[in-house]
């Protein structure tokens, strides 16, 4: 649990902290792993060219998701507040200006938006454990399955009451306080999902397809290698490499800048972040790993896009034996990795709401997802009534997702780096940090230079 230990804490923070190293760890890879795997890094993979897509991912978590997630972290211990008050206080103490603030504001409405179209996908889970347990998918055609999807986002009344139903069990979850709510759920829910995925990939290998799955996800095209004009990989694939690293480790959304507020001194920044990317990545390539196989030994296409993992993965369960229990507890619990998620995502702004306007955790955390809530139903609508209403980026759902997954995510994360790598002195991260060796001075490359350089260069290209 969140100890109040403040005597310990060189700034205390208001909220607590966690009770150990492995809790934050599951903690942040709970945050992390949910949709944004297993959901959302399958489609966009398939999107844009696989191997070639998934080697830029890797290299921008490596080079760029993780000095962002330290920097966040760090920024986060140090200040002991809410995003916006973190970024303020820290500013101020390190003799810079107050309008860093709006770093942590660009990371609260960030997670604001992209939890509004989450809710929506996240109540498709709950749906389909619904339908899972009701035998629907058993031996059902991919010619059924897909039907049955497009049945059920086409009716507004059914994915509004699933959105409705999700944001309900978040706000409670979120009333009850970091403690009794997050901490008690990640510690089951993140080992049970990961128990299962691994039992899909099983499943999978046997498939027959395995080998071409494989083959999508690792080869990188010839063309690309030469990089021929045919290479399927282009410069939105690029952005979207970035965002996805973003989406999936929780970074420039004021999440892990709100937990590491929460982390005790004596815990490593840097070894927690290790874990947590080297977690969140692998379930992500697991994943695909899971489904691709799938994808193919099905005939459906690899790009089909948001609803990929609800006609591959059904379709899968409905074939095997004990596929509605299965079915059922996999959805079940990839609803609970979408809590985890949603928890994280709201919890930097009803943080910003009980410290900026007094209110307790239960009438914050009512009035923010109140207003995520009214906001999803823009992406509810988005897969029917308004599926015809296109602009800029296309519907409603898909213009929040590029404003978040391209444009705010790396704007923010830059400007968070920036900020740790420039404008904090250097005692100050290395306090932090607890180095000033090897290690610290390659995190001060990447922030200062390689990751604002590589973060720049994408975004460039994303408003050109």
């Amino acid at each position: 649990m969140l100890n109040n230990q403040a005597g310990e804490e060189k700034r205390a923070s208001l909220h607590g902290h966690w009770s150990s190293k492995m809790t934050f760890i599951l903690a942040v890879t709970g945050s992390a792993v949910g949709l944004g795997n297993i959901w959302k890094f399958p489609y966009v993979a398939g999107q844009n060219g696989g191997g070639a897509f998934v080697l830029v991912y890797l290299i921008c978590v490596v080079v760029i998701g993780m000095p962002v997630m330290m920097s966040e972290i760090l920024i986060g211990r140090r200040g002991r507040r809410n995003p916006v008050a973190a970024m303020e206080l820290l500013s101020k103490e390190e003799g810079s200006s107050r309008h860093w603030r709006w770093v942590g504001v660009i990371g609260v409405f960030a997670g604001i938006l992209i939890l509004s179209y989450y809710s929506v996908i996240a109540g498709w889970t709950l749906g389909y454990a619904v339908k899972s347990a009701s035998g629907v998918f058993v031996g059902a055609s991919a010619e059924a399955v897909s039907a049955e999807y497009q049945n059920f986002v086409s009716d507004w009344r059914i994915t509004g009451f699933c959105h409705t139903l999700f944001m309900a069990l978040t706000i409670f979850f979120v009333a009850r306080g970091v403690e009794r709510g997050l901490e008690q759920a990640v510690r089951f829910m993140v080992p049970a999902l990961l128990i299962l995925m691994l039992a899909l990939l099983g499943y999978s290998i046997n498939s027959g397809y395995f080998a071409q799955g494989l083959s999508f996800m690792f080869s990188v095209p010839e063309s690309c290698m030469a990089l021929a004009p045919e290479c399927p990989l282009t410069w939105d694939s690029v952005l979207a490499a970035l965002g996805q690293a973003f989406f999936t480790l929780s970074i420039g959304m004021g999440c892990i800048m709100a937990y590491g507020a929460y982390l005790p001194d004596e815990t490593s920044i840097t070894s927690t972040s290790s874990a947590v990317v080297i977690a969140d990545t692998g379930i992500a390539i697991l994943a695909g790993l899971t489904i691709f196989p799938l994808v193919f030994a099905n005939g459906l296409d690899p790009a089909d896009g948001p609803g990929l993992v609800f006609q591959t993965l059904p379709l899968a369960f409905g074939q095997m034996a004990g596929g509605i229990f299965f079915s059922t507890i996999f959805f079940i619990l990839l609803s609970f990795a979408a809590w985890t998620s949603a928890i994280a995502l709201i919890e930097p702004a009803v943080a910003w709401v009980v410290e900026r306007f007094s209110k307790t955790r239960a009438q914050a955390s009512l009035l923010i997802g109140i207003l995520i809530w009214f906001i999803g139903f823009g992406s509810v609508l988005s897969f029917n009534a308004l599926a015809n209403m296109e602009f800029l980026a296309g519907t409603i759902f898909d213009n929040v997702n590029y404003l978040t997954d391209k444009i705010m995510l790396p704007l923010a994360g830059l400007l968070i780096i920036l900020f740790a790598g420039w404008v904090m002195s250097r005692n100050s991260t290395a306090d932090e940090l607890g180095s000033t060796g090897r290690l610290y001075n390659f995190w001060r490359l990447l922030a200062r230079f390689i990751a604002p350089i590589g973060i720049l260069f994408v975004l460039a290209n994303a408003i050109t």
